[in-house]
C-alpha cells in the first residue's frame, strides 16, 4: 500500500514546493524569475539540516524538485547552473514538459540495497544453525557467534529465511523497484536507482513509494496558472477520485467555489466522460466479443493499456479503443466552449503522459494531481470553511463516479450491457497493480479468459491509489462510495450526453 495517506516529511516538502511554484506563478511578472533562487531558503530555512547530512544537500534537492514542478529538466550534480536555467522558455501556457516524465534526483537517492539477503544483528548464533544447513551454495558462515551471508555466493533463494526460528534473516529490496510493476528500475554505476525509460509507463508507483523522496514527476502548475491569469477561460475537469482528497471541510457543495477561488472558470465532472466511455465500451464489447476479438480490456487507465499493448502486441486490438473519460470530458467542454483551455485534475501521473500525446493534446491542455492542486490552494490561502456553497456538479451517474475504484469500470460496463442485452452472459475479471494485470493477460493469452471483459488498473485500489493522491486508499474508496450514493442517476445509459457521443468520437 505504500505511504499514501501517512503524513511524512516528504509530503511536507513536496507540498511546500508545489505551493511556492504556484505562488511564483500567481505573482509572476514576465521576464522576472529571480524569486526562484530564494525559494529553497524559504522551504529549508536556517543553517542546520533537519532530514539529511547537510542543509546544502537539502536545498539542492528542493531546487531540483522545483525545476521538475515547473516542467524543467533536472540538472546533474556535476553541472553549475542557476536554478532558473531554461525557465523563461518554460513558462508559456502552451509549453509541455520535456520527457521523461518520471525522474530520479540522483543525489537524493539512498542507493538502497536491492534484492539482498542479510542477517540482522539480532542473530542468536544458535547451536542448530539450520540456515547454513539448508543453504545450497554454502554462502553462510559464522564468526563471533553470528551468521554471515557471502553476497558473491548467495542466490537469494530465501531458504535460510524460512528456517530461521528467530526470523532475523531478511530480504532487503529497493522500495521503488518492488513498487514498479514494469521492472523498469535498474541500478546505475554508483548503485543508485535509475529508470529504464523504455520500460516505464509513468504509473508513478515508484514515486509514491520512495521513502527518501528521490523520485518526482514533472508538473504544469506554473503553466496552468499562467493560462488562468490570461483572458482565456480555463475549466477544471475533476476526476471522480477527488472525493475526500482535500479533507472533510471541502464538501461537494463547496467544490465549485474552491476551484473558482483558484481562478478556474468552472468545474466539470470527468465522471460525465466516464459515462460516455462506458456506453462506448459496452457497445464495442457486444459487437466484437467473441466474433472479432476473444476478450476485451478496458481503456481508461493509460499505464495499463500501454503495458498491455507493449507486452502483448498480438492482443493489442483486444484493448478497448474507447476514448478515455479524460479525453471525452475535454472534448465535451471544448465543444461547449471552443476558446477555452481544460485542466484535468486527477490522481494520476500516467494521465500527464496521455495528455501529451499528439492525438490528445488539443483536448486536454493541463494535467494536475490532487497533491499539486493542494499546493495551489495553499498559495492562494483558500480556507474551505469560508467558501460559499454552490450547486453540486451532478450530471454524472453513480456508475461513472465508480470509475475511481477498482472494479468500478467493469461494473459500469456490465450494467450497460445488461440494459441493452438482458440475456447476455458476461464474465468479468479485474486486476489492480501492473504485476497482477500482467498475470490476468497471461491467462487471457492462454485462452482462459475468452468472452471476458478485463479491467486493468495500474494502482492499488484503482485510481484512488494513484501517485498524485493525498488520502489513505481505503478512506478514499469510502468517500467515492458516498458521492456515488448522492448521484441522481444510477447508470451510464441514463446520461443526457449520449446523443452527442458520436460527435465527440470523430
Amino acid at each position: 500500500m505504500g505511504m499514501r495517506g501517512i503524513h511524512t516529511s516528504i509530503n511536507n516538502i513536496r507540498r511546500a514546493v508545489f505551493a511556492e511554484v504556484a505562488r511564483l506563478s500567481y505573482n509572476y511578472k514576465p521576464g522576472d524569475l529571480s524569486e526562484m533562487e530564494l525559494i529553497p531558503y524559504k522551504i529549508i530555512p536556517g543553517e542546520v539540516s533537519r532530514y539529511r547530512d547537510s542543509v546544502f544537500l537539502e536545498r539542492a534537492i528542493v531546487k531540483e524538485r522545483m525545476r521538475l514542478a515547473m516542467g524543467l529538466p533536472l540538472r546533474k550534480a556535476s553541472e553549475h547552473a542557476p536554478v532558473s536555467m531554461g525557465a523563461e522558455e518554460c513558462v508559456h501556457p502552451e509549453k509541455y514538459y520535456q520527457p521523461p516524465l518520471i525522474n530520479i534526483i540522483k543525489f537524493a537517492c539512498h542507493s538502497c540495497p536491492d534484492n539482498k539477503v542479510v542477517v540482522t544483528d539480532q542473530c542468536q548464533g544458535c547451536l542448530a544453525r539450520p540456515c547454513s544447513q539448508v543453504c545450497p551454495k554454502e554462502a553462510i558462515t559464522f564468526s563471533n557467534g553470528k551468521a554471515h551471508i557471502d553476497d558473491t555466493k548467495c542466490i537469494k533463494c530465501g531458504r535460510c529465511m524460512g528456517v530461521c526460528q528467530y526470523g532475523v534473516i531478511l530480504k532487503m529490496q529497493r522500495p521503488c523497484a518492488v513498487a514498479c510493476g514494469m521492472k523498469a528500475i535498474i541500478t546505475d554505476e554508483f548503485g543508485r536507482a535509475e529508470i529504464d525509460q523504455e520500460k516505464c509507463v509513468s504509473c508513478g508507483m515508484c514515486l509514491a513509494n520512495c521513502p527518501f523522496g528521490a523520485i518526482a514527476d514533472k508538473a504544469q502548475i506554473f503553466q496552468c496558472i499562467q493560462a488562468i491569469r490570461s483572458e482565456t477561460p480555463v475549466y477544471a475537469a475533476i476526476a471522480p477520485a477527488i472525493a475526500g482528497q482535500f479533507g472533510k471541510t471541502l464538501t461537494p457543495e463547496k467544490m465549485r467555489a474552491a476551484f473558482k477561488a483558484l481562478g478556474f472558470t468552472d468545474v466539470v465532472e470527468v465522471a460525465i466522460g466516464a459515462d460516455l466511455c462506458t456506453l462506448q465500451e459496452a457497445e464495442d464489447f457486444v459487437k466484437e466479443v467473441p466474433e472479432k476479438i476473444p476478450f476485451m480490456g478496458t481503456s481508461c487507465c493509460p499505464a495499463w493499456s500501454v503495458m498491455a499493448k507493449r507486452e502483448f502486441p498480438q492482443y493489442a486490438e483486444c484493448i478497448s479503443m474507447a476514448l478515455t473519460p479524460m479525453v471525452l470530458t475535454g472534448r465535451l467542454i471544448k465543444k461547449e466552449h471552443p476558446e477555452c483551455k481544460v485542466a484535468f485534475i486527477g490522481p494520476c501521473a500516467a494521465k500527464k503522459l496521455e495528455a501529451s500525446r499528439r492525438s490528445v493534446r488539443s483536448d486536454v491542455d493541463f494535467v494536475l494531481t490532487f497533491e499539486e492542486v493542494l499546493g495551489m490552494f495553499e498559495a492562494k490561502e483558500v480556507d474551505f470553511d469560508y467558501l460559499e456553497k454552490m450547486s453540486v456538479p451532478d450530471n454524472a451517474s453513480a456508475d461513472g463516479r465508480g470509475f475511481a475504484v477498482s472494479g468500478g469500470v467493469a461494473e459500469a460496463v456490465l450494467n450497460c450491457i445488461k440494459n441493452l442485452h438482458p440475456d447476455r452472459e458476461v464474465n468479468i475479471e479485474r486486476a489492480e497493480g501492473l504485476n497482477d494485470c500482467r498475470k490476468m493477460l497471461q491467462l487471457a493469452k492462454a485462452g482462459k479468459r475468452n468472452g471476458y471483459l478485463l479491467e486493468g488498473m495500474a494502482c492499488p485500489g484503482g485510481c484512488v491509489g494513484g501517485a498524485g493522491t493525498v488520502e489513505l486508499i481505503n478512506q478514499a474508496a469510502g468517500e467515492v462510495a458516498k458521492i456515488k450514493k448522492i448521484s441522481k442517476k444510477a447508470h451510464a445509459y441514463e446520461s443526457e450526453y449520449e446523443t452527442i457521443l458520436p460527435a465527440l468520437e470523430e
